[in-house]
């Protein structure tokens, strides 16, 4: 650690020591663009036997237990790198380096098991239903869905998932370590929206070395420094698939991908149900090429979404149509042509009705036509005469209009 890094490090302990009450909230959203702070923690904490290391874990937690909103996100970023420090000194069996990390790791989880009241927090989430459309999927494109009256019966219905209450950690063992390690990933991914792209490229690295260390595929990474295994639990290693396809469309498609097919290594190897599940299903829906995804500006995963109301064809039958339809069959040709071949035909009359006569309806006696009546009807008929085929000596083309008096 050089000595620019290290005076940077301490300005930073003493600053927030001495900071008045009414300039913290100014001072924590000043934190996120002092990228050479950042980078020089990281290097204390990488370091386990930095004198450095205890004061920098004791301010870490005094932002998380702030309040503040930006302040916990602050310490939130440094989560992963953190995990992959106590698990490697875990792992070495030198225990007696990682008690200040060992502490903020259970001061964070002690303080995110309890709401403000300091009752146990029980977290839920809903599981959607394929049933009903929603960003991700429409019903139609998955198929016909039998309706059974069992489907008709779970249909509106909705499953809750719970996690908790969970209970109070005075130290980490080795019955106890990955439960809590799970939760605080959870913590973490549920800010991943907030996180910088550091903190992003850390998650992918430590995902790495977890899943391959003590492995043959470490020798292929080049990862050195920790030898033997360290062992996972199948509900962290989901955990940080979801960190890793949250990485794959924010900047950092590379060593996410590289992060992806190591825990899909490991995940093998252990036979683990759930992550080979996850890891596959994000494999395939992986696009074909590297997404060029800004690093800055909004962060969000890219997904295609059906159109949700059906398109109308452009031959479907409307008002508007026929209307169309009616007007051109009352249109004259334009042309020499139509009126030539117009001319070998005799359209003959069509009457539905006797003008002169009688008409007989649902049963009733016959009766005749009113004098007006029959001059109303005389009226309806139209001539249309062409006068291209007058000349020719054509015959006369007439269209009657029929009317069924009720």
């Amino acid at each position: 650690m050089l000595a620019v890094d290290t005076g940077v490090v301490e300005e930073w302990l003493s600053e927030f020591k001495t900071l008045p009450e009414a300039s913290i909230s100014s001072y924590a959203a000043s934190l996120k663009d002092k990228t050479a702070l950042i980078s020089s923690l990281y290097k204390v904490i990488q370091e386990p036997q930095s004198e450095l290391l205890e004061p920098v874990c004791h301010q870490l937690f005094e932002f998380y237990r702030s309040g503040e909103e930006q302040l916990l996100r602050f310490t939130l970023q440094f989560l992963p790198e953190l995990m992959w420090c106590y698990l490697a000194v875990s792992a070495s069996r030198d225990l007696q380096s990682s008690g200040c990390i060992e502490a903020l790791l259970l001061g964070v989880y002690n303080l995110e098991i309890v709401d403000k009241e300091g009752h146990s927090k029980v977290l839920s989430f809903t599981i959607p239903s394929l049933s009903k459309p929603s960003v991700y999927h429409e019903p139609s494109s998955i198929g016909s869905m039998a309706l059974t009256e069992g489907a008709l019966s779970q249909h509106g219905l909705s499953r809750v998932v719970y996690s908790g209450p969970h209970p109070q950690r005075e130290m980490l063992t080795a019955q106890n370590r990955f439960e809590v390690l799970t939760f605080l990933l959870l913590c973490y991914n549920a800010a991943l929206s907030y996180m910088p792209a550091m903190s992003l490229q850390s998650l992918c690295q430590i995902c790495s070395r977890i899943c391959v260390c003590g492995y043959p595929r470490q020798q292929v990474r080049k990862y050195k420094g920790v030898n033997s295994r360290i062992p996972v639990s199948s509900e962290f290693m989901v955990q940080m698939l979801t960190g890793i396809y949250y990485a794959f469309y924010n900047g950092e498609w590379d060593l996410a991908r590289k992060a992806m097919d190591d825990v899909l290594y490991r995940a093998q190897l252990e036979l683990y149900p759930e992550p080979l599940l996850v890891a596959n299903a994000i494999k395939a829906s992986l696009p074909q090429g590297a997404m060029k995804s800004s690093k800055e500006g909004t962060r969000c995963i890219q997904v295609e979404i059906t159109p949700t109301s059906s398109r109308i064809s452009r031959n479907a039958v409307t008002s508007m149509s026929i209307r169309g339809h009616r007007w051109k069959r009352h249109e004259q040709p334009e042309n020499g042509n139509d009126a030539t071949e117009l001319g070998n035909f005799i359209i003959p009359e069509i009457s539905v009705t006797s003008v002169a006569g009688e008409r007989t309806g649902n049963g009733e006696k016959s009766r005749a036509l009113a004098e007006n009546d029959v001059q109303h009807l005389q009226g309806v008929q139209e001539t249309a005469t062409d006068p291209r085929t007058d000349s020719k000596g054509m015959p006369e083309i007439r269209r009657q209009k029929s009317i069924i008096l009720i």
